[in-house]
């Protein structure tokens, strides 16, 4: 398992993007992880899938609430990361009210899942492989702070947390 002092997983994860801009075209858009958080401060919440109870009612909304906070403590980027394809986190996004707060990124093949060691094995839920709960604050690349949940817990990976370690 990834641990502070890491760099994080370099791989490609996918972000939908509603408008042209930035060099982003409309729809899925490749985000290489080693360049997107080189030179940043990124706040990094990962879970088990879009549009489940425990992460739309209450992991995302943290963040979006504390988004102003998080950036004011010297955070660059909020990052949302589930194993859900681009599509997906895209419609999660328009609902959850993400835009200009919370980057939510499809790691479609739980490739960052897995290479940083924090899958969760939901097959027999009928979900398959998934992220497990965590969040991270990471600082150019490497992992500053790292808080992985219990199963079926969601008490140290909230944005309030983060907030408290962004300003620590």
């Amino acid at each position: 398992m990834i641990k502070v002092g890491d760099t994080i997983p370099n791989v490609t994860l996918q972000e939908f993007s509603e408008v042209e801009g930035n060099g982003c075209s409309i729809g899925p858009n490749p985000v290489q992880t080693g360049e997107a958080a080189a030179g940043k401060t990124i706040a990094v919440f990962a879970l088990p899938g879009a549009f489940t109870p425990t992460c739309s009612a209450k992991h995302v909304p943290g963040f979006v609430e504390r988004a102003d906070e998080l950036k004011a403590a010297g955070v660059d980027e909020i990052w949302c990361l589930s194993v859900n394809d681009a599509f997906v986190m895209g419609a999660w996004a328009r609902d959850q009210k993400t835009a200009g707060k919370v980057r939510m990124l499809g790691d479609g093949s739980a490739d960052f899942a897995k290479a940083a060691g924090l899958t969760l094995d939901l097959t027999s839920r009928g979900m398959g492989l998934r992220s497990a709960r965590y969040s991270m604050l990471v600082k150019d690349g490497k992992v500053a702070t790292l808080n992985v949940e219990g199963p079926g817990k969601f008490e140290v990976s909230d944005a309030g947390t983060m907030l408290a370690q962004a300003k620590g």
